[in-house]
């Protein structure tokens, strides 16, 4: 009873801290409803309507905002390819914008601190007469708007995923979308029976909300592509689809330990962002030394870009460990804003100066002989040919460094530096 009136008092808590400021949200609102009035002026075939969280009323502290135009079905289901290109003609007219390339071109449109984005698209009553996946997202605020006695709910549970560093189904990060916690709130009935729920689930789960399966089973009727990820979240609007097919099994066990470290011992650090860089300052001490690298993005479409963050950070952490270095704790940090930053924490002590390398083994002799042929000191063990060989780095920042240079590096990211601590 009391671990339970804790939880109570700490959701409570952490409710009241993550809901928008009451000014900001005026402004914000003050703001879109002035782009939405500006855009339908002198329009009979489009309409410009909120979307996204600010549609579902699902939006934390702050957030940026998106407007969908809904482009009339009947006249513009044979033209989807063609609505950014119209979109893109009245909105030049009326505003300064940025064009974004995604599965339709979209639009941004940046006011002081405040950052819209304009989506095009199909005006469809069901998900069948959608011509791109961003035709259904207008579907999705349908069936959220459904649930508003959850929305309190639905709020902590985005706030609890980011706050694990688990929110974001784009590629780089395979994480809990919006819409899937959304759609978690209102399965499980409300945020604490989630959690529940979750700390108990095994490694494969399916969340059918509108109990389209119900007495069937899943994995015998949708496509097996579909079911890869370890939770399957079938689509309120879309039964076909698994909302959550973006999700990696490590953002699902994280996500899994979370639930049932809050339900042992509930606090509101649950709730509170981790940062990375508090995180591994404190684990620094003499026995291991961090090495920070700050990496600035080139500009692009945020997933792409982000994927090539990860395949840079993944790069860099796959030579440390190839080349001997004990790495004790990574990770990487992005903001989508500023520069991305890696971090490394190694164990201090220098690596030896030689190094025992693997050669094949003696029957092959001509690969044996071509292996003494390219070592000066060989030796036999086991059976095999072994060399030492002098190490080209012993420090691992200066195997950092010189990675850099590298190609497959120097063509994701526009700069890098390393900060060592």
């Amino acid at each position: 009873m009391a671990i339970n009136n804790k939880i109570n008092s700490i959701l409570g808590q952490a409710l009241n801290e993550i809901q928008p400021d009451k000014d900001y949200e005026k402004e914000i609102f003050e703001r879109l409803n002035a782009i939405i009035k500006k855009i339908n002026s002198g329009q009979k075939n489009i309409k410009a309507v909120l979307g996204g969280s600010g549609a579902k009323g699902t939006w934390l502290k702050t957030f940026d905002a998106d407007i969908f135009v809904l482009f009339d079905y009947k006249k513009y289901k044979d033209k989807s390819n063609e609505l950014s290109e119209i979109l893109e003609k009245i909105l030049k007219k009326k505003f300064k914008i940025i064009r974004l390339h995604g599965s339709r071109d979209y639009f941004q449109i940046k006011e002081g601190k405040f950052t819209f984005e304009i989506v095009p698209i199909l005006n469809i009553k069901k998900a069948e007469q959608a011509k791109n996946i961003t035709d259904v997202s207008p579907l999705h605020s349908g069936w959220v708007g459904k649930h508003k006695k959850l929305v309190n709910d639905m709020k902590l549970t985005k706030q609890f995923c980011q706050a694990q560093n688990v929110y974001g189904a784009e590629s780089y990060i395979r994480g809990f979308s919006g819409y899937v916690c959304e759609i978690l709130a209102v399965y499980y009935g409300s945020f604490q029976n989630l959690l529940k729920n979750a700390a108990k689930w095994p490694d494969k789960v399916v969340v059918d909300a509108q109990k389209y399966y119900k007495g069937n089973d899943v994995f015998k009727i949708m496509n097996v592509s579909k079911l890869e990820s370890p939770l399957i979240v079938i689509d309120p609007v879309q039964k076909d689809r698994n909302a959550a097919a973006a999700l990696s099994m490590e953002k699902f066990e994280a996500f899994r330990k979370a639930a049932s470290q809050f339900l042992k011992s509930p606090s509101m650090k649950f709730f509170g962002r981790k940062e990375l860089s508090r995180e591994f300052a404190g684990l620094k001490n003499d026995k291991f030394k961090m090495l920070e690298i700050r990496v600035s993005p080139l500009p692009g479409k945020i997933d792409v870009v982000g994927s090539k963050l990860l395949k840079v950070y993944e790069f860099l952490l796959s030579q440390l460990i190839k080349n001997g270095f004990k790495t004790v704790k990574t990770g990487w940090e992005w903001d989508k804003k500023n520069d991305a930053v890696f971090y490394f924490l190694i164990d201090k002590k220098p690596l030896s100066l030689e190094i025992e390398v693997e050669g094949p083994p003696l029957k092959i002799k001509h690969h044996a002989e071509r292996f003494m042929k390219l070592h000066k000191k060989t030796f036999e063990k086991s059976g095999k040919i072994w060399a030492i060989s002098r190490r080209e780095f012993i420090l691992p920042e200066q195997l950092i460094k010189s990675l850099l240079k590298n190609p497959y590096v120097a063509e994701r990211v526009k700069s890098s530096k390393i900060i060592l601590k």
